[in-house]
């Protein structure tokens, strides 16, 4: 039984309703936190490491550490209340004064008597989600994530400055940049295995600069499903299409598969700069900007397309593309999850409740850099987030 007292709780009445169709009660608010320093010697080491570019492996070590340490508090602290279940879990990184906190925000649930004996979870996922999520066949058992740290370095720094001279692609950071990506994608995957799990739904994206490099962070559910291949048998599915969109594939009798990705790094080039800067000067299109972008984007989709080939998709849906100016080049990034027809999928109601999909309206609003999302982190809430930016898809740095 919960801890005697005013139960406080970060989930908002939509949570509530939606969880207690799957029989669950709102516990309380979950905290756990680890304060770190990376010392003078970590980041002299890490510099040296940076300089060859792509992962920095110091660094991956320590904020995987650090998010690890938070997260395990924060069961420790869902254990002392009781709780059967944790529901939103965030993996927050915050610096302060030189250094770096790591913080995990969650809310805890309780098994009503009509759910007695489910086993204990921790999901990324948010109580409306996790109604969609469990309505559509899958079982949650832990909150997982996969990081890397990179830097495009100096060695690679100067072999792609050199190919700025010329229009086209630079393969040394579209390299650098699908190998960090891919391998961010196979560590989340590999928690959930270790997890026992065959999925890892709802996963989302995030790029943030650390300590001179970027980290590359997914977080997700890695979640069970009777109609997926057991996770001794075969890698776990991945996708980073929202919890409403899989309740909705799964109406239609699709499965994700795996979740795709691909970069291309182009460089306009020296000549086509110049001629772009003296066209700017009048009305009218950039035809070289046009083209360049237009075939950047073409190859990072098709880079997509072939990966989902290669795994026997039938289609590759929830795309979204992004781009980003690094310093006198242009990454395209385009991600989306490979999907599947597969018997035996189909939801458990036949329509979602519009408590699943309502979003709650934000009634805090601060200007302090410290709690909003395009600063160092979101609301402390544990449920819904109050702090708007983008949803549960894919974000870019």
């Amino acid at each position: 039984m919960p801890i005697s007292g005013p139960m406080m709780t970060g989930l908002s009445g939509n949570e509530m309703f939606c969880l207690n169709l799957k029989g669950l009660a709102p516990g309380e608010l979950l905290i756990g936190n680890s304060v770190y320093s990376l010392g003078v010697l970590g980041s002299i080491g890490a510099g040296f490491q940076a300089a060859f570019g792509g992962e920095v492996g110091q660094v991956t070590s320590i904020i995987a550490e650090g998010r690890h340490q938070s997260q395990a508090r924060l069961m420790q602290e869902a254990h002392r209340h009781n709780a059967d279940g944790v529901t939103g879990v965030t993996s927050e990184l915050r610096t302060m004064q030189g250094n770096v906190e790591f913080l995990s925000v969650a809310s805890g649930v309780h098994n009503t008597a009509a759910n007695a004996g489910r086993t204990m979870f921790s999901s990324s996922s948010n109580g409306q989600e996790l109604y969609c999520l469990m309505d559509a066949g899958y079982e949650p058992r832990q909150f997982v994530f996969g990081n890397v740290a990179y830097s495009v370095g100096l060695v690679g720094g100067l072999l792609g400055g050199l190919k700025t001279m010329k229009r086209g692609e630079i393969k040394e950071f579209s390299n650098i940049f699908n190998h960090t990506r891919h391998l961010a994608l196979a560590r989340i995957a590999g928690e959930a295995r270790n997890a026992g799990a065959n999925a890892v739904v709802g996963i989302e994206t995030r790029i943030m600069p650390f300590s001179g490099t970027h980290e590359m962070l997914m977080i997700g559910t890695a979640a069970t499903h009777a109609a997926l291949p057991p996770s001794a048998t075969a890698e776990p599915v991945t996708s980073d299409l929202t919890c409403e969109e899989m309740w909705n594939l799964a109406s239609l009798g699709y499965m994700p598969l795996k979740l795709v990705l691909g970069t291309a790094v182009y460089s306009l080039g020296l000549i086509g700069g110049i001629k772009a800067m003296f066209k700017s000067f009048s009305r009218g299109e950039i035809s070289d900007l046009t083209s360049l972008i237009y075939d950047a984007r073409e190859h990072a989709i098709g880079l997509l397309k072939d990966e989902a080939a290669a795994i026997g998709a039938d289609d590759v849906v929830g795309i979204k593309t992004h781009i980003h100016d690094i310093g006198g080049v242009i990454e395209f990034m385009a991600i989306g999850t490979a999907v599947k027809k597969i018997p035996g999928c189909a939801p458990q109601s036949p329509l979602l409740p519009v408590q699943a999909v309502i979003r709650d309206k934000r009634t805090w609003i601060s200007a302090d850099d410290m709690f909003s999302r395009g600063g160092s982190g979101g609301s402390e809430s544990g449920g819904s987030d109050f702090s708007g930016g983008d949803g549960g898809g894919g974000g870019g740095d």
